[in-house]
């Protein structure tokens, strides 16, 4: 099933329901395509406005990545579902049956590789906005704010869906490689966007 193909009352219910799939990394990834969207928005309020010469072609280089990012964003809606799957059944083998062990092990890597994958989209999308934020019209400031909290809620909320499946990894190495890379990322990129919505709060209350 494809759960961006469905409509979004039917998205939030199944989201609200008892179903193992759509959850937290899929969530962040749709919330991680609105907020690009809406600094992508920013872009098509730019473009062709004459006091926005200057910077016409970086924002139009900037919504052609804003374009790629969100169909990214929102394959990885599927993708969580697809990778939590494995893992969802691993649950459900027997805690005296000898493969269950590595089932699980394997299982759990394959979940963190979407989660892991929206963050990294989370953090372009961080770096487009600013640039947004920074070059588009004054007049759609707000919207590159939200876009930038919106990434970074889905950074931190595709963070979560690693940090609970690294828990469970027998193998600690590799879990702890996945962790230093979750929070490198979440200390640059998660104050870049609080940068950003600090800097467009304090000119809408300037």
């Amino acid at each position: 099933m494809s759960f961006v193909n469905v409509p979004i009352t039917e998205f939030v219910e199944v989201l609200a329901s008892k179903a193992a799939v759509p959850g937290g990394g899929g969530a962040s990834a749709l919330v991680g395509a609105i907020g690009t969207a809406l600094g992508n928005m920013v872009g098509s309020l730019t473009v062709g406005k004459k006091k926005y010469a200057d910077v016409e072609a970086d924002i139009i280089a900037l919504q052609a990545q804003a374009d790629a990012l969100q169909k990214e964003f929102l394959y990885l809606v599927d993708q969580d579902a697809v990778v939590f799957e494995p893992l969802s059944k691993a649950y459900g083998i027997p805690k005296d049956d000898p493969t269950r062990e590595q089932v699980m092990e394997d299982a759990l890597r394959l979940a963190c590789s979407v989660p892991m994958d929206i963050m990294r989209a989370c953090a372009k999308s961080i770096d487009i906005i600013e640039q947004f934020a920074a070059k588009g019209s004054t007049l759609a400031i707000s919207d590159a704010g939200v876009g930038a909290l919106f990434a970074g809620a889905a950074l931190q909320g595709a963070s979560y869906n690693v940090y609970i499946n690294t828990k469970s990894m027998t193998d600690r190495n590799y879990a702890a490689a996945l962790e230093k890379e979750c929070d490198a990322i979440l200390a640059e990129y998660t104050l870049k966007a609080e940068n950003i919505s600090s800097s467009v709060y304090q000119k809408l209350r300037a």
